[in-house]
């Protein structure tokens, strides 16, 4: 009866304790990676005098950069949910997460990609009717 109590009490006092997060620096690296990479990808694109094509450059720049950024987050979403998709290992509310983030981060991937098309075709617009 004792030893019926005491496992019990410790299968209790195992759901309470945290779980230590793992790879908590490999986040770090990836976010900094993720923040990092499209900075030096892009050249800097100045814009110094008041001609429209200058200024144009330079917020195409500024539409890629943003663009590569909120690319390379999706993608590490889809890794982070792909990742508990495969490794929920039964556990239904851990399958709906991974589920949700799946979910959230292609629609998140087509909102960037739509407003980049979006921004090109204004853009274009904008130049043909204002000239160069």
């Amino acid at each position: 009866m004792l030893y019926i109590k005491l496992n019990i009490r410790s299968q209790a006092l195992k759901r309470r304790v945290p779980v230590v997060r793992k790879f908590r620096n490999t986040k770090f690296v990836m976010l900094f990676v993720a923040l990092g990479i499209p900075l030096i990808l892009t050249h800097p694109a100045l814009a110094t005098d008041g001609n429209v094509t200058q200024v144009e450059s330079f917020i195409k720049s500024v539409i890629k950069v943003v663009s590569g950024l909120a690319g390379l987050v999706a993608t590490g979403f889809f890794v982070a949910g792909g990742f508990g998709y495969i490794t929920s290992s039964g556990n239904p509310e851990h399958l709906e997460k991974s589920k949700h983030t799946l979910l959230y981060s292609g629609i998140g991937l087509s909102i960037v990609i739509a407003a980049f098309i979006i921004s090109n075709i204004v853009t274009d617009l904008a130049t043909s009717a204002f000239g160069n």
